[in-house]
């Protein structure tokens, strides 16, 4: 999964393909770089942002996915975490929804269900106002499985049907270093025996940590490996490129 933000402030590319052209350009590069899913954002998640107006997320997100869909031949999705972007875009073409939130918005597990689209239910602690300051007190796996499990209850109550469920552990949403790289390394347990995860370290601060001789898209690649070999089934990364050569 190829990250494509259309925002000013995402805490590496922000302001870099925020416009529809460059949006267009940069899907091309990730998808002949070998992404099979290009992933649009117009709010950032990064530790200390703040939250988008409605409409001026969909000014951001509805012109690149118009554009990026009109140039590539993969599958788009929308990480969002507003109902209402998601349905716009779902109806713009975005195949699936990508919500960071785990359902913040109450009204998100009814339009998935209603859309009939893929959805990624992320575990998060906390906000990106205290992502920094406040981590997982004692064992993130358990947190995130406990978090998870309410969570896919919610959206099979909802109706979105359990092949459409993909879950995202949350690695470096208010987890400590050593709590992230546990959950890269335990991935497959987050599939609940049925449900493809998808693990999102791209430039993550906790990767010099581990790797600190190593590049930032070099030390991704590394825990990439470690996620596919935990038992993931998707990578979400900045640079497609320097990854897929490692497969």
């Amino acid at each position: 999964m190829g990250i494509l933000n259309v925002t000013p402030d995402s805490f590496s590319d922000g302001g870099r393909w925020d416009s529809a052209d460059s949006a267009r350009a940069h899907a091309l590069e990730l998808s002949e770089q070998g992404a099979d899913i290009i992933d649009i954002g117009g709010e950032s998640t990064r530790p200390g942002a703040e939250p988008v107006p409605l409409e001026e997320e969909l000014q951001r997100v509805i012109p690149a996915l118009t554009a990026v869909l009109d140039a590539v031949d993969k599958p788009v999705s929308v990480d969002t975490m507003k109902a209402a972007v998601a349905r716009r875009a779902v109806e713009c073409g975005a195949a699936i929804i990508n919500d960071v939130s785990g359902f913040a918005d109450p009204t998100m597990a009814a339009t998935a269900a209603e859309l009939d689209v893929p959805i990624v239910i992320m575990s998060s602690y906390g906000t990106p106002q205290t992502f920094k300051i406040q981590t997982i007190p004692g064992d993130a796996i358990a947190y995130a499985t406990a978090f998870l499990e309410e969570r896919i209850r919610v959206a099979l109550d909802a109706g979105v049907k359990e092949h459409n469920i993909i879950i995202d552990p949350g690695v470096g949403f208010g987890t400590t270093p050593e709590q992230s790289i546990d959950m890269v390394r335990h991935s497959g347990e987050f599939s609940f025996g049925k449900y493809p995860v998808l693990i999102g370290p791209s430039r993550k601060r906790f990767l010099s940590k581990f790797y600190p001789d190593l590049e930032k898209d070099e030390a991704t690649a590394e825990v990439c490996l470690l996620a596919a070999a935990g038992g993931a089934d998707i990578v979400r990364v900045h640079n497609v490129a320097c990854v897929a050569r490692r497969f």
